[in-house]
This record gives C-alpha cells, structure tokens and sequence, in this order.
C-alpha cells in the first residue's frame, strides 16, 4: 500500500510540474514539437534498416540474385543518411528550444531572487543561491527537452523494431519482449535510492560553491593570516564528501546498467537457441533470423545504457522538483494590496513601541519609541551590536518590525509601497557594494536617467571630481569587481555620489568614516556634510566626534534607547553617553 501510495504521489508531481512547464514551452511550442515529431522518423528507420536484411540474407546468400546485392546497400545507406539529415535537424531543434526555456527558467528565478527578503540572503550561503537558482534551470530544462526526445525517438524505434521482430518471428518474439519486462523493477528501487542522495549532493555542491566564493572574496584576509593550510583542509573535507557521495550514487544505481546487459544477454540466449530449432524445423527463413537478430540488437543495446540514462531522466525531474520549491516561495513583505505612493516626506518619521527579532524568540530591539523630524540630523551611538544598524534598516523595509509601528507623516510604512518608500531614502554604508563597471555606471544606479552636468556636479560634491578627471576614460574608467580598482576612500565617494545623483530627500549613513584613515575620513566626511545638507539625515556613528553637530543624539545600549539629546544635554546628564564621549577622548589624549 505504502508504495502504491509513494508511486501515486510521485505520478501526481510529474504532472502538476509538466503542467506549471508549459508556460515556459508554451512559446516555442511549434518548434518543441517539430524537434521531437522529427525524432519519429529517426526511430523508425531503424527498423526499416533491420528489415532490409531479410530479403538481402534471402535473396543474395541463399539464391544468390545478384540485382539484390546491388540494390540493398544503396538503399540501406540512403536510408541512413535520411536518418542523419533528420537527426541533426532533430538535434539543433531541440537544442534551441532547450536553451530557450533555460532562459525563461532563469529569468523568473532571478525575478524571485530580486523579489526575496533581506533576512533570505542571511539564511542562504551564496552557494545554495547560484545553484539552485542558475545549475538547476540548465539541469531542468536541457534535461527535459533531451531526455523527451531521446523518449520519444527509442519509444519510436521499438515500436518499429517489435513490428519487424513480430513480422520476422512472432514465436521468438515473445521470447524477445518478455524479457523487457524485467526491466521495471530494478528501475523503481533505483529512483527511491536516487533522491536522498541528489539532496545531499545538491547541499555539497553548494558549499564547494561558496567555498571558490568566500576564497575569492577573502584572499587578502586568507594571505594576510597564512590560512592557506586551513582552507586547503576546509576544502579536502568537502570533496571529500563529494567523493563519498558519488561513489554512493554509483554504488546504488550504477548496477542498473550490468543488470541490463545480464537480463539481455540472457533473452539472446533463449532467442539463439530457439531461433536454430525455428531454422532447423523450416518454420522461419536465415534472412528471417537474421533480421531478428539485427532489430533485437537495435532494440537491446540503447537498453543497455538504461541505467544512466534513467538517472539522468529523475536528475532532470528533481531539479524541476527544486525549482517550483523556490518558485513558491513567498516573501515576507510584500505590499498591502491597498497600498498607495509615497510621494513626499512632510514632517517626521516615527518609531511607536518597536520591538524587533531576527530569530524567533530573540528580540534585538526593545519598545523603540523615537521622533525624526524633517530636515534635522539625528545621530544613533551606542554600544556594539546594540541595534543602531537593525533600527536603520527598518525604516526602508529591509527588515519587517515584530511588534509596533514606523510611520511617515503618520501613516504606517507598511501602506506604502516598497519601491516608493525606498526611492525616498539613500543609504551610505560602512562597506559600500559597487558592481562591476564603470563609474559612470555606478553612479546611474541611483538615478538611470541622469545627464553628465548631474553625475559631475554629484561628484564634485562627493569630493571625487579630481580623481575621475585625473584618469584617461573619465567616467567610463573601469573599477574592478566590487570597486577592487579603488581605495577604501574612493569608494565612499564613489557611493555617496551614488545617493546625491538619487537625491532622496531622507539619507541614511551607516558607519560611513569608520573604516577610513584620518586623511581619507575627513575628505569623506567633507562630502558626507555636502550630502546632508537640506535632508532629513539618520547618521549611525562610532566616533563620536562625528555626530556633536546632530540635531539629536540617540544612545542606544542593548537594544534600547537609554538616552536623547543634543551633545551638550548629554553631557551635561553624566550617563551612557558621557562616559562614551570621555572614553574615545580619553584614548585620543592619551
């Protein structure tokens, strides 16, 4: 019962996921389907080269009609060139199709990928992300498409063949197809084995994936602390495992292909010994045995290599499996169906009771209660980890409060939608991602319509004008993967350039001078001043010598707010924020 029911549900899932397929075949339909029609052909002169033997064995080798030896390899070669013109055909059909719906596979992926949360990314390394988001849609789809045809062209080809088996000999053909029946079995063992071991594979390969990733990313800090020895481990200990796993898979499913061979060579056995006393008795001609054998051998040997080619088959159908698995994932925030533009901020932004958790039962922030108003310059200091990023990446959404409100005018952010509340709000981080590219392209994202009088004037106000005349391409200079071609200053510039082209009327500073020297931090701080001017400005600040100018300062220890006030108030209170400020100015005197 337990595997009828396991057969059942497999049966459903193939279907339902065929069905969510065709939208992605659905515009190629007419080519899928000639490609694959173009295989029924291809199949079926298999058969008709077989069934040419018979009258070449009967009419040249036993009563030797010369017109016949003549004819017969004309036309058997005739026949195989057609078959060759319409195998290539059939091959560069399918090969397109294929690839198209790869495309569209990846694309949707990739739309899902930009659609997740924050908290998504924190949850999945970058290898599980381009595995299962790129390798699975070319496993999938190529597979699908090739392992259809390869169906479509044997199943034809059988057909054939059973036809010329049972016009031959239909005595030896029932020796012949009941043999095929002990194909099934092994077939269904292989699969259950199969899966467990795919989902394990599929997890190494991705950490081998974010191994090659986290080495490129980290090569600096790997040479700098001499960790060569230990990666090389790490890395031993993961192919390893990749090693163990495709013995496994090797060890449960490649007898299939043996057993095969085993099972056939035993129904040529019984077909040789039966098909002699056939001879012998008169009731089947040489060329009728001949031919027999000819289409048996054609209809054996692709089944030899069934073992591999059924592995191939449920890779593709896992993968498929995989790839509706993050199709049907949801967000966790996502727009409220109601919710309208964000046109303009008029007057504060606040926090209402704000408590906030990035693991169930864990919460970082603890009723945050807090008023921005427009225009003013709030500063958030305080302990490590005590929260100041966490309240700062609340405001754009990036992360969803647990409890409590955030609002914009009064109205919570939440009926707002997403890209109009981050289109109101630049953010500057500690470290800045730049993408592979030029400046000028860098500079675009944060506002693709700008001209050059915009991006110059932006990076005269980032105090980054100097440099990009300095260089022969100007703003078509290439900065490397991830900005790699520029200094720790440059970038910041480079980002901040990046918010002024965006103009956003609320701007967010992450820790933007604390990986910086003295030198490259007051001309960042310089452009970070330009950048603040006129805005409404929630600056996150270790040093505090950065943030005595602010509006308010926020002391926030331990996911609570302890203390507010301009930098003299605070002072004057002789709390968390004193002792802070004297500690950093003790450490400079000293």
């Amino acid at each position: 019962m337990k595997k009828f029911l396991l057969q059942k549900w497999h049966t459903n899932t193939l279907v339902i996921n065929a069905k969510r397929m065709w939208p992605y075949i659905k515009p190629y339909w007419f080519r899928a389907c000639l490609g694959v029609a173009l295989t029924v052909p291809v199949g079926a002169l298999d058969g008709v080269v077989a069934l040419f033997l018979k009258p070449f064995m009967d009419k040249v080798m036993v009563d030797k009609q010369p017109h016949f030896s003549a004819l017969i390899p004309f036309l058997i070669v005739g026949f195989t060139v057609v078959q060759g013109v319409l195998i290539y055909s059939s091959n560069y059909l399918n090969t397109w199709v294929a690839q198209k719906i790869t495309i569209g596979v990846k694309r949707k992926l990739y739309a899902k990928l930009l659609s997740m949360d924050t908290s998504y990314f924190d949850q999945n390394n970058s290898g599980t992300i381009l595995f299962r988001y790129s390798s699975d849609a070319e496993t999938a789809s190529t597979g699908l498409v090739d392992n259809l045809k390869q169906f479509l062209s044997k199943s034809c080809s059988s057909i054939a063949l059973v036809f010329v088996l049972l016009y031959t000999s239909w005595q030896l053909a029932i020796i012949a197809i009941a043999v095929l029946a002990f194909f099934v079995y092994p077939m269904t063992l292989v699969r259950r084995k199969m899966k467990a071991i795919l989902e394990k594979t599929v997890t190494n390969q991705s950490l081998v994936i974010t191994t090659y990733n986290e080495t490129f990313a980290g090569n600096k800090t790997i040479r700098s602390f001499t960790l060569e020895d230990i990666f090389k481990r790490r890395f031993h200990e993961v192919t390893d495992t990749t090693f163990a796993l495709a013995m496994k898979m090797v060890k449960n499913t490649n007898w299939l292909s043996p057993l095969m061979h085993i099972i056939m060579s035993i129904g040529i056995a019984f077909v040789i010994g039966a098909g002699s006393y056939l001879i012998l008795s008169g009731r089947i001609t040489s060329g009728d045995f001949v031919a027999f054998i000819a289409a048996l051998m054609m209809l054996y040997t692709p089944l030899k290599s069934v073992g591999n080619n059924y592995i191939s088959i449920q890779n593709s159908f896992l993968a498929i499996d995989r790839i509706f698995e993050i199709l049907d994932l949801q967000p966790t925030i996502t727009d409220a169906p109601d919710a309208r533009q964000l046109r303009s901020v008029e007057k504060e932004i606040t926090f209402e009771h704000v408590c906030f958790e990035y693991l169930s039962g864990r919460e970082v922030l603890h009723d945050i209660n807090l008023t921005i108003p427009i225009g003013q310059t709030v500063a958030l200091v305080g302990n490590s980890g005590g929260g100041k990023t966490t309240i700062s990446a609340l405001i754009p959404r990036l992360y969803e409060v647990s409890k409590g409100t955030i609002k914009i005018d009064k109205t919570d952010i939440r009926q707002f939608t997403q890209q109009s509340l981050r289109e109101q709000i630049a953010m500057v981080f500690q470290d800045n991602f730049l993408f592979s590219g030029t400046i000028r392209d860098n500079i675009l994202l944060g506002n693709e319509k700008a001209d050059d009088a915009t991006i110059w004037q932006a990076l005269k106000n980032a105090c980054l004008d100097d440099f990009v005349k300095e260089k022969p391409q100007g703003l078509d200079t290439e900065i490397g993967e991830r900005g790699i071609l520029l200094s720790g200053g440059q970038k910041q510039r480079l980002a901040i350039a990046r918010a002024f082209v965006k103009n956003a009327p609320i701007v967010i500073l992450d820790e933007a001078t604390s990986a910086l020297d003295n030198k490259s931090e007051r001309i960042v701080q310089e452009a970070l001043d330009n950048l603040m001017k006129n805005r409404t400005v929630i600056v996150i600040a270790h040093r505090l010598s950065t943030v005595q100018n602010a509006n308010k300062i926020v002391v926030i220890n331990d996911g609570k707010i302890v203390e507010e006030g301009a930098h003299e108030e605070l002072l004057k209170l002789n709390g968390a924020y004193s002792s802070l400020y004297n500690m950093q100015f003790k450490d400079k005197k000293n």
